[in-house]
C-alpha cells in the first residue's frame, strides 16, 4: 500500500471539475425533465429509440444497442421491455446467429421518434449549443471526446459519426 498522498487538483482544476460534476448530473436531468413532461418516456428511452431510428432498416443487435445508449444489457434488456410494451420496439432473433438478438423500432416507435424529436433538440439546443460559439463547441467536443477515451479507451465514442 502506498503511503504517497494524491496529487490535490490546484484552484483551477478544482474549479473546472465542479463545473463538470455539476453537468454531468444538471443536463440528464433537465433533459429527462422536459423528455417526461413533453413525451412521457426518459432520456434514456430517448437515446434507444433514437439510437434505432438511425440506423439502416431501424434495426440494432442489442449488445450494439447497448454501447450506443453506453448501457449495461440488462439495463438497456429492462428498458426495451418497457418500449416492447408500448408498442414502440419488438425483439427479435438476429437471423445470421441466433444466439443474438435484434432491436427493431416499429412504425408506431418511429412516430414517437418523430413527434419527440422537435423538443428534444430545441431543448439541447438552448441548453447546450446556444450558449456557445462554435469554437467553444468544437473545444468540448474534442474535450469529451478525449475523457471518454480515457474513461474508455476501447470504446467508440458514442453515436453516429463517432470518428
Amino acid at each position: 500500500m502506498s503511503t504517497d498522498e494524491p496529487r490535490r487538483l490546484d484552484a483551477d482544476e478544482q474549479a473546472t471539475w465542479r463545473a463538470l460534476a455539476g453537468l454531468t448530473v444538471q443536463l440528464p436531468a433537465a433533459l429527462d425533465a422536459q423528455l417526461q413532461r413533453d413525451a412521457e418516456i426518459s432520456h434514456f428511452e430517448y437515446q434507444v429509440l433514437a439510437g434505432l431510428s438511425m440506423t439502416p432498416e431501424r434495426t440494432l443487435r442489442m449488445s450494439v444497442l447497448a454501447e450506443f445508449a453506453t448501457a449495461s444489457l440488462s439495463r438497456l434488456s429492462h428498458t426495451v421491455k418497457r418500449l416492447e410494451k408500448q408498442g414502440w420496439v419488438r425483439r427479435t432473433p438476429d437471423p445470421e446467429d441466433g444466439r443474438c438478438t435484434l432491436a427493431v423500432l416499429t412504425d408506431a416507435g418511429w412516430d414517437k421518434v418523430v413527434t419527440t424529436f422537435p423538443g428534444h433538440v430545441a431543448e439541447v439546443r438552448r441548453l447546450v449549443f446556444d450558449s456557445l460559439t462554435k469554437a467553444q463547441q468544437r473545444q468540448l467536443r474534442e474535450a469529451a471526446r478525449r475523457i471518454n477515451n480515457t474513461v474508455r479507451p476501447d470504446a467508440p465514442c458514442p453515436g453516429p459519426g463517432r470518428d
